[in-house]
């Protein structure tokens, strides 16, 4: 079934039918066409632990590449495009680092140092450790974590969050039935495996897992929930005639004793709540995420009794139309909020100004689809990615493959630069992460992988 005849078939339901559930149902349809998560997008969504931010013009951004049959290698990497508009690099490719296999390349994380890139794929269960810190202009595959599934039952590792001296990685299924029921699993700096939790599945949980984001003055991590490998992993046909894999998407919010790691309270919200991201204006205790199959913006925070409440505070843009918002970015005040929507491949931006009543007060069409979206700690500047999944971006001459870079002085998104990444032969463009030559360390304490190792597919 193409991506065409998919929304030709979706408009013609919601027109026959005027039940909630149709509308609902072909909102989630078109989500497994967007699917894209993720977390930890930008320079002001990076965990609060981290040693290092950029907090003056960066000089490179990390993208997070899916391989393409038959495109150049064809196999995973991380590549390296030059972003300081003084380099005679400027929106060049620099460096490209293949993993010698394609498992659906997603999303990656630095280690608190900021010494190094953890990242990985959701069709399997490894975990790439790139070393950035030696040279930040041509990072190097130094370490491949291969026993989370033999050590956890999890698979589909997506979000890679930073803690004082350890990296906690949320994954998205497991290796038993390949349903949403998973957890996080924990390794120190050097990728040894420390201990695993799983996510709640009863008394209201249900057991997904997507994104985490933590609040130390509050001693609270907050986690989001998707779905599982049964469902993101296979063709879009199969899923919409699937009455049964529609059914099998998070609907859940977490909220943790970070420093128990025990589960506190259990949030109902409707629709796949994806990104988190909390506020980083002094005083703030409140975080937002977008809900992908309802397009709704939905605020955590505690009631006057200190109870933390979740609440649905905005729409964005009109869910009839199915705009699928997938990635977020928060300013560094808190005053505002970038919106990826793949279907319309509009990027939004939204007041803040009041987190109980976001208004969007801008919008533009970034690309004919767009997944995330990254902003400098200034906010003078945004970045834009395409890719969702493999089996899930757009056909024909919508399939874009691309960064994009753009200027923002309050008003106006103004193009800066573009790569194009089927033109380069590098693949599809997934998840960002920015550096600077001021990052650049000492010795690496993980030494450069045998090559050999990257031999496998």
């Amino acid at each position: 079934m193409s991506f065409a005849s998919i929304t030709s078939f979706l408009h013609h339901t919601s027109n026959r039918c005027v039940a909630v559930m149709t509308t609902v149902f072909a909102i989630l349809v078109a989500f497994l066409a967007a699917f894209a998560a993720p977390a930890l997008a930008d320079e002001t969504c990076n965990s609060p632990y981290m040693a290092k931010l950029i907090k003056g013009q960066e000089d490179y951004i990390y993208v997070w590449t899916l391989g393409v049959e038959g495109m150049g290698d064809g196999f995973d990497k991380l590549v390296t495009i030059g972003v300081n508009p003084k380099s005679a690099k400027y929106g060049k490719v620099i460096n490209s680092v293949s993993v010698g296999s394609r498992k659906e390349a997603h999303h990656m994380g630095f280690t608190d140092d900021r010494r190094y890139i953890w990242a990985g794929g959701l069709a399997g269960s490894d975990i790439f450790v790139f070393d950035i810190g030696t040279d930040p202009a041509k990072p190097a595959l130094v370490k491949t974590i291969s026993s989370m599934a033999e050590k956890t039952g999890f698979i589909g590792p997506h979000t890679y969050y930073a803690l004082p001296g350890r990296m906690l990685v949320q994954a998205l299924s497991n290796n038993k039935d390949k349903g949403g029921v998973t957890g996080m699993a924990l390794y120190n700096n050097k990728g040894d495996f420390i201990t695993s939790y799983s996510m709640p599945a009863e008394n209201g949980g249900d057991g997904y897992g997507y994104d985490l984001a933590v609040n130390p003055r509050k001693n609270v991590l907050l986690s989001s929930s998707f779905t599982g490998y049964v469902n993101y992993m296979r063709p879009l046909g199969d899923v919409v005639k699937d009455p049964e894999a529609m059914k099998l998407f998070g609907n859940t919010m977490v909220m943790w004793d970070l420093k128990a790691m025990k589960p506190k309270k259990i949030f109902s919200v409707p629709g796949a709540p994806l990104e988190i991201r909390w506020s980083l204006n002094d005083g703030d205790s409140w975080a937002v995420t977008a809900t992908a199959l309802t397009s709704k913006i939905w605020l955590v925070k505690q009631d006057k009794k200190g109870e933390w409440q979740a609440k649905d505070v905005a729409t964005i843009g009109d869910p009839a139309k199915i705009p699928l918002p997938v990635d977020i970015s928060i300013r560094r005040d808190g005053k505002g909020l970038w919106v990826n929507t793949f279907m319309d491949g509009k990027t939004r931006y939204f007041d803040l100004t009041n987190p109980e009543a976001p208004k969007q007060t801008y919008e533009k069409v970034t690309g004919k689809q767009v997944n995330m979206v990254s902003q400098s700690w200034d906010g003078k500047r945004v970045y834009v990615t395409s890719s969702l999944l493999e089996n899930w971006d757009k056909g024909g001459a919508d399939n874009e493959q691309f960064l994009r870079g753009f200027t923002w002085n309050g008003k106006e998104l103004k193009s800066t630069f573009e790569v194009d990444f089927t033109a380069e032969k590098l693949g599809r463009a997934h998840h960002m992460k920015l550096g600077s030559n001021a990052m650049r360390t000492g010795t690496a304490y993980l030494a450069p992988e045998q090559p050999q190792k990257l031999a496998r597919k």
